[in-house]
Formats: C-alpha cells, structure tokens, sequence
C-alpha cells in the first residue's frame, strides 16, 4: 500500500524531528510521576481544575467533557462530553485532592482527583446501566491513535486505510473489548509535540469504539455497570505526554510499577534459575523427527544454542531421551496443555480434554439458563476455574495432571488461553463466578506452575504479567481477517498430517489488506515491549510460524530484531533440515542481544526518516541500541532490509539481513 504521509514539506521535517526526538521513558518525561501534588486545584462554578505532570486538567463537572494546558500554554481537547447525557449534576464537594459529585439520573457518583500527576476520575454506579466517556480524538490537532492491538498500531488519524471498515481491513465502525481484544488497558492520542495517554484499569466491562468522521478516527469508550459482572465501578486515568508513540505505554509501565504490579524478569531468574535460559532463545513447536533426540543434536550441531521447545499433548510427545538431551543442549522443553476444555471421555478428540470422574460435565461452566457454555470450536464445554480451585485441595485435579505432563522430566509448561483476555461469568451451581473472578483463579493456578516451571501462556494481558516468563500472541497484531482466513483449510491447511499439520506447516500468502493490517512496519509500533520487556517474553502466535508467511520474513525479522523479542517456529524433520541452517543463522545474531537486553527496560523509541521505514529502539540505559531499515534504500549506510544492532560493550553495530541468512 502507499504510503498516506505527507510530502517533506518544511513544516512535516519539523514535526519528523519532534516525533523522531531521542526520549528516556521514565516516568517524569511521560508526566506520570513527581506531581502527587496535595493542591485541590480549583473550582469555578463547573469548572474544576486539577494540577497534572505536564500541565493543568480541566474537568466540566456538567458534562465530563475534559480539557487540558500544558505547562507550555498549550490547550488540548482530552474528552468531549459523555454521549447521550448524564443529567443534571448534584452540588460538587471539595476533597483532598480534588472533588466529587453525582449525576442523580443516572445513579452515577463522581470523583475527580490529581493522582501521582495523573488526572483520575472514577465513576459508581447504584444501579445497572452504561456511560459512553471518555469521547476521544475530538481534538482537531490529534495526528495519530494508539492502540494495543497485539505488539501496538500507530495510526494516523487521516490515513484512508485505518479509515474503511473492518472488511476492507480498517479500523471504522468496529468495537474492541478492552478487557479481551486489546493487549493493554490503554489507548492515546499523539498531537505534535503533545499526546494524551488514556488508562482503563477497569476493563472488563469496558468497550471502545472507532468511528470515522470526517475522515479522521476518532475513539468513545462506554463501560456496561452489571451488579452481576461486579462491574459497578469504572476509572480512568489520563495522563499528558510529549506525544511520542509509545508514551501511552510508557506510562502504563509507570502505573503498574507505583502499584508493585509490574512483574521483573530478573527477579523470575532469581527464583526459578531455568528461567534464564529464555534469554537468547528461539521458540519453536516440534513434530516427527524434531521431537526426538536426534532432532534435538541436529539442532545443537547447528549451533543453536538457546531455544524452548514445545510439543503437543497428543500419542507421540517427547519421550525422556528427548527431552534428557534438549536439557543437556541447554534448552527449554516443555508441553502444550489447557485446563480450558472439558469433553465426554468416550468421545473425547483430544488428550488435555479428558479429566477424571465427573469433572466433565460437573466442571462446565454454565450460563444462566443452567445450558453449558459449549468450548472453543464447539468441542465439549468450557471449565469454570472456580471449580478447580474449589476442589483442588482435596482432588489434585490439577496438580495431578501437571505431575503427568511433566514426567518426562521437561521444565516448562505451555498453558492455553489461561492468560487471555476471554474469561467467563460462570453460574453453575456452587462455582459461581464473575469474569474478575475467573481471572484471580486462573492467577492462583498460574502463580503456582510458575514456581517450578517456566511458564508461559497464550496471548498474555497485562494482568498476567507477573506470574509468566513468556508468552506467544502478544506480539500479533491480528486483524478479524486473520480468522476467517484460518477456517478457509483449503487455503490455510488442516490437521493432516499428524507429522506435520498443514494447518501450522503449509506456508500462506496473506491478502494485501490483511498483510497491511498486520505487518506493515509504518503503522507498527513496540506498545507491549514498552510496557512489559524486561518482565516477561513475548513472541508472536504459535500457529504463524516465520515460515508460514513467507512475503512477511524479512519484516518479521527486523521487528524480531528491533523489539528484542524471539522469532516462533514450527519444525519437523524436513523443515528442519532445510530451514535449519536459515534459523541457526538468526538465532546466532539474536542470542547475545536478548541475553543482555532481555531483562532491560526499552526506554526509547523513534521513527528515523519521514516515511517510518527506519526505527530505532534502546533499551535500558544503552544497554543495546537496534536500527532497522524496513525500506528498500540505504540510510546512512544501513541497506534496506537490514538491521544493525549495538551492544554497549560492541565497538561498531553487529548487521543482519535476514533474507541473507544461511547459515
């Protein structure tokens, strides 16, 4: 696709240069820290003023409409007023750190406060009902959104792409479930030298919807109050930046670190020293020849020296000897499980959906009609992790279970979805629970495979970053295409055969308005890395193996490199004998950059050139600088669809093109 950026007039190299700006992302750039101020600010008749890092808020206690000054004198438009109306509003009080009020026709009690220069304002609800606030985008000086869609999108607001609708692979018309469809419990707005960070700590519940008017996206969040979901409270936190890409996630970090919610890498070593050998690693599913010992010295005589391996729960897991030898290699090995899935043990078609006595159907979760909620692709029943919980103690399901997939000595574990964002309201009689509920049981199982096991998880949202080390989907950013292409098995490959599943093996050309959606590097940028590297691994989808899109390697390497994250692979015998050296070659230039950065920060990104074709990324303080050339045309020596990486301790860049790998 073309690109939609303007030509380099003079003013757009001015703006090129402020978004280009070398930042440190600590919290006092961000103006997410250092004005926990005890000032009340002030109160004019509706207008309530707040002090913030960076400026003043203004809050119209009539409407929740949300205005901003920066400390350079700069007026920014944070929030139109809610949609539909709130009513009229009760008397304000004064409080500490700012005001509450209520909206009677609405059941609604406001408050409104200066947070650790945060602009908070949480909303309470006495009865069932919604709100659609805060209203963003409306500023006419806003460039471009954020938003955590996997890895991250940048999108700039004007561009005709993101403007269609979701079938032509934009943005416009669609609704995200924040707690399930967004990687981060964020989005942002960047304006110049000047940006906005929005902060949904309540998520479930929470919803954003992206409309096109005017030709420009613009983004209303709504929260559902539900005395049955327990989602009767709503909050969010603004926050002012200096309008860099990855600010609004830069301050998140902020957020989850003042609350000691923010998981350390480092200290996951300290407690389960296997944990070390994900840095460095390639990540990789096996099948046939791979799965075996043999397979494994094949892949230490390439000279790949870290990689986790992992392997399905199906007739043919890795034996003893195999995993005995990817230990001695100085891998991971671990197996694929899911305590998602309940099926009638007669019928069942898969190993992990068999449980003993009357898990299933007992375990189901049920809805209110008391009918199961039916499991992913229609198979059996989901199981209410409440449920386990309640009968762990005293039947071991699921220690049990653990203990069998582990016998054969390997020392990580792969548990489904447990970390994704589709959680379940579950009514079935004596394991109820509410969708915050079923997160804290899928922690409390999580925290406990954590101790012994490098464990890692489907798709991982932010509120599992503490008790995993590694995750494969959040690096995705998937578009609702990528789905109905992967139920097309004719095009994308089924399950057959059992060696080597086209489904995972045969390689796929992506449609242009998909491969857009996903993977053009113009509109990609690292959200989740700056958030969360250095507390947990992050890799892309197991089923979208670097073979399996074969137009997207180059990319896909350059991001790899960039966002220090590790490429996911498939292999069996064959492909690995034939893509073997190819990956070696990769893993070679990958390993010394992740195993000293991979527990650091990343503390500084920026676009190069105009046209986004070149990145740069640091992370800790220099620790390893990386620039990648997505372009075709050399800048400043680098050629196009190369990388050049800088360790502190390197004398000039280590370079890789990836379509040159060959070991």
């Amino acid at each position: 696709m073309k690109s939609h950026l303007p030509r380099t007039t003079g003013r757009h190299r001015r703006t090129t240069r402020v978004l280009a700006a070398s930042l440190a992302l600590t919290a006092t750039t961000f103006g997410v820290a250092g004005c926990d101020s005890a000032a009340a600010g002030t109160l004019e008749g509706s207008r309530l003023e707040l002090p913030v890092a960076g400026g003043t808020a203004v809050v119209d206690t009539a409407s929740l409409a949300v205005n901003a000054r920066t400390a350079h004198g700069r007026a920014l438009v944070l929030s139109g007023p809610a949609g539909g109306g709130l009513g009229k509003p009760g008397p304000v009080t004064r409080t500490a750190h700012g005001a509450r009020w209520s909206y009677p026709a609405k059941g609604l009690k406001v408050t409104a406060s200066s947070e650790r220069g945060r602009l908070r304002i949480t909303l309470r609800a006495d009865r069932d009902g919604s709100v659609s606030w805060p209203v963003t985008g409306t500023d006419r000086a806003a460039a471009a959104l954020q938003l955590p869609r996997g890895e991250g999108l940048d999108v700039p607001v004007r561009d005709a792409f993101w403007n269609a609708d979701a079938e032509k692979g934009g943005l416009a018309g669609s609704t995200v479930d924040v707690s399930e469809g967004l990687s981060l419990p964020l989005w942002g707005y960047s304006m110049g030298a000047a940006g906005v960070s929005y902060l949904t700590p309540t998520d479930i519940g929470t919803s954003l919807r992206l409309a096109s008017t005017g030709g420009r996206l613009r983004t209303t969040a709504a929260h559902a109050f539900d005395a049955g979901e327990d989602t009767r409270d709503y909050e969010v936190s603004f926050a002012l930046t200096d309008g860099n890409p990855v600010a609004p996630a830069a301050d998140y970090r902020s957020y989850l670190a003042q609350r000691g919610q923010l998981g350390n890498l480092r200290r996951k070593i300290r407690q389960n020293p296997a944990n070390g050998k994900l840095l460095g690693a390639f990540h990789a599913y096996v099948w046939g020849d791979a799965r075996t010992a043999s397979g494994v010295d094949k892949l230490k005589q390439l000279g790949v020296d870290r990689m986790w391996l992992g392997y399905d729960a199906g007739p043919d897991p890795m034996n003893a000897a195999a995993v005995t030898a990817a230990k001695k290699a100085g891998y991971l090995v671990g197996p694929y499980d899911t305590f998602a899935n309940g099926q009638d043990p007669k019928t069942a078609d898969s190993p992990t959906s068999v449980w003993p006595g009357r898990v299933y159907p007992d375990f189901c979760i049920r809805k209110a009609d008391g009918t199961a909620v039916t499991g992913f692709g229609g198979r059996g029943c989901y199981l209410s992790s409440r449920a386990f919980e309640k009968a762990e103690p005293g039947k071991h399901y699921l220690a049990d279970r653990t203990r069998t997939m582990v016998a054969n000595g390997a020392d990580s574990y792969f548990l489904d979805v447990d970390a994704t964002g589709e959680v379940f309201r579950d009514h079935g009689k004596g394991h109820e629970m509410t969708k915050a509920g079923d997160r804290e049981m899928r922690l409390a199982r999580m925290q406990r495979l954590s101790k012994n096991l490098v464990l890692g998880s489907e798709s991982a949202q932010s509120w599992a970053n503490q008790v995993l080390a590694f995750d494969h989907g959040s690096g995705t950013p998937v578009a609702d295409a990528l789905w109905q292409l992967q139920r097309d098995r004719q095009k994308w490959g089924g399950y057959a055969p059992a060696n080597a599943p086209k489904i995972f093996f045969k390689p796929v050309k992506l449609p242009a308005e998909l491969a857009t959606a996903m993977y053009d590097p113009k509109y990609r940028v690292p959200l989740y890395e700056t958030a969360l590297h250095g507390s947990l691994v992050n890799a892309e989808r197991w089923e979208l193996s670097y073979e399996k899109l074969p137009e997207q390697k180059t990319t896909r390497a350059l991001l790899a490199m960039l966002y220090n994250t590790p490429l996911n692979y498939v292999l069996d015998g064959p492909t690995l004998e034939q893509k073997g050296p190819e990956m070696a070659a990769l893993q070679k230039y990958f390993s010394p950059l992740h195993r000293a950065a991979g527990t650091e920060q990343l503390t500084s990104f920026r676009w190069l050139t105009g046209d986004r074709s070149v990145q740069r990324t640091v992370f800790g303080d220099g620790t390893l600088t990386v620039t990648a050339n997505f372009g075709s045309r050399a800048h400043e020596g680098l050629p196009g669809g190369c990388v050049d990486a800088k360790l502190r301790t390197d004398d000039k860049p280590r370079r890789l093109c990836p379509a040159q790998a060959n070991g």
